[in-house]
């Protein structure tokens, strides 16, 4: 390991490779500030640009520089105009929105910067340290754990069902679960409730879906309350409280310490990925919580900040386990990845740390360079970018719907997606003026797929549903879906109990 580790060093802290990651960093950190623009897609474009380098170890460097930071600079969008380009930022949207509304984006901004700075570094340590050993405790799961693991995903309902909603948010998240099966599907290869619409055989993008929830209903909610969109005093308008108070660094600590940990060990799971350790962050985060911070989640929380930042660079950095150590992609981006390294010439597994362990540790060592890199970028950069919310809203407007129009077709390269666009926006409307929460329903959209694909090769494989208490790992993690899900209940009857006596 500590050969390795030296030659590593070497390699990544090259002028080169230094260069290679600021690139990296640059690139994705522009695109994921662009909703619509996710890493996949400028990976995919950048493929052929990595293979004529001819150095496998720059070439992976670059790209792996251009995911996480996507994830990174994802925040900003999420936070300044409630629209979440990628789903590993969604979660951001929930309290980073709440605070730039409140006059504090810049707060917002530093504290997504310094958890998403610390997540990633503390996840580069523990992929050093752990890569060996948890490739073969990744191996241990099968389509009955990860069936499971998305059913505790789901449980993140609970974090949202406060004051009795319960059953609003368990409603919303069967409806995301219904517009997930439009489409093709992934076992059957077999359209389903198209209706015959040719649009609709490749089923609702997310990107379509999380606009549709968001960005869109801001955008016509700003429109329809005049009061909002008058032009504030230039005192108002002013950029401030940038910095955070020793207090409020005291009670993100423990957030970033827990989140950085349970983001790695989620994104470590091949199929898990970012999406699921923001949206597991943030519910265990808010269950653990106090009575009167959990009445914050949701509004402006610090803590419903820092939680799926830390989470989802954690689990981008986590991620690698499987794709190096196994060759298997834990997510679509890695998907890309893996086919890079193969174009390079490069077999990921086991041996990828003996036969080439130049491209091994450089990348890892180059995860700690880009994180540095991407905390110096981003900081000095947070003042400018949160000038955006001094734009009168008048003019804001056009900006958040251009963008949003311009992400969903971008995405989806079909005009066809915008009229399903405004369908959804306008129902997203109805949702949020009955008081339905929205997130659920996006997070049952994109749990949806892979909860049905895992539970139907659990059936073809014990033939019925026979793997939940034959498996023990799949029983364990059922049950504490139940627990997280009957954690708000539990809790608001014990206070009510409170009341009383």
């Amino acid at each position: 390991m500590i050969d390795g580790l030296l030659i590593g060093l070497s390699t990544a802290l090259s002028l080169k490779m230094i260069l290679m990651v600021v690139a990296g960093c640059l690139i994705g950190t522009f695109i994921g500030m662009l909703p619509g623009l996710g890493p996949m897609s400028i990976i995919a474009i950048m493929i052929p640009v990595a293979i004529s380098m001819g150095d496998p170890a720059g070439a992976i460097i670059l790209l792996a520089g251009v995911y996480y930071g996507a994830i990174f600079g994802g925040s900003t969008s999420s936070i300044l105009i409630n629209a979440p380009g990628v789903a590993g930022t969604v979660a951001t949207s929930f309290d980073g929105y709440p605070l730039a509304r409140a006059g504090k984006a810049g707060k917002a901004l530093t504290i997504a910067a310094i958890s998403s700075f610390c997540g990633g570094t503390i996840g580069a340590v523990l992929l050093m340290i752990f890569a060996p050993v948890l490739a073969s405790v990744a191996l241990l799961f099968h389509s009955a754990e990860y069936f499971a693991l998305m059913v505790v995903g789901l449980s993140a309902i609970a974090a949202f069902s406060s004051n009795g909603q319960v059953s609003k948010a368990l409603a919303m998240t069967l409806l995301g679960l219904m517009l997930a099966t439009v489409g093709e599907s992934a076992l059957y290869n077999m359209p389903r409730f198209t209706y015959g619409l040719l649009n609709l055989q490749s089923g609702i993008g997310f990107i379509t879906l999380a606009m549709a929830m968001f960005a869109l209903p801001e955008a016509i909610f700003l429109i329809l309350d005049p009061a909002r969109t008058k032009p504030k005093s230039e005192q108002e308008n002013a950029v401030k409280d940038l910095r955070i108070t020793k207090e409020e660094a005291k009670t993100i600590a423990p957030v970033i310490a827990r989140q950085s940990f349970l983001g790695f060990f989620i994104g470590v799971l091949p199929g898990a990925g970012a999406t699921i350790a923001s949206f597991l962050g943030y519910a265990v985060e808010r269950n653990l919580s106090t009575k009167d911070e959990q009445k914050e989640f949701g509004n402006g929380s610090i803590k419903g900040l820092a939680a799926p930042e830390t989470a989802n660079n954690a689990a981008c950095t986590g991620s690698f386990v499987p794709l190096l150590t196994l060759g298997i992609p834990g997510s679509g981006t890695t998907a890309i990845l893996l086919g890079a390294l193969i174009a390079l010439n490069v077999t990921p597994g086991p041996r990828l740390m003996v036969d080439q362990p130049e491209i091994f540790w450089s990348v890892i060592i180059s995860m700690y360079i880009g994180n540095l890199v991407l905390l110096v970028l981003n900081l000095p950069l947070i003042p400018y970018i949160a000038k955006i919310l001094t734009v009168p809203r008048s003019y804001l407007i056009p900006f958040i719907l251009f963008f949003t129009l311009m992400g969903v077709y971008i995405g989806q390269n079909n005009a066809a997606e915008l009229l399903i666009l405004i369908g959804l926006g306008v129902m997203a409307c109805i949702f949020r003026v009955a008081g339905y929460p929205l997130a659920p329903l996006l997070i049952g959209f994109i749990l949806g797929p892979m909860l049905e694909n895992n539970f139907s090769r659990s059936i073809q494989l014990y033939d019925g549903i026979g793997f939940l208490w034959q498996r023990p790992m799949t029983g364990s993690l059922l049950a504490i879906a139940i627990v997280l899900v009957l954690l708000p209940t539990i809790r608001a009857f014990l206070s009510r109990r409170r009341n009383t006596i």
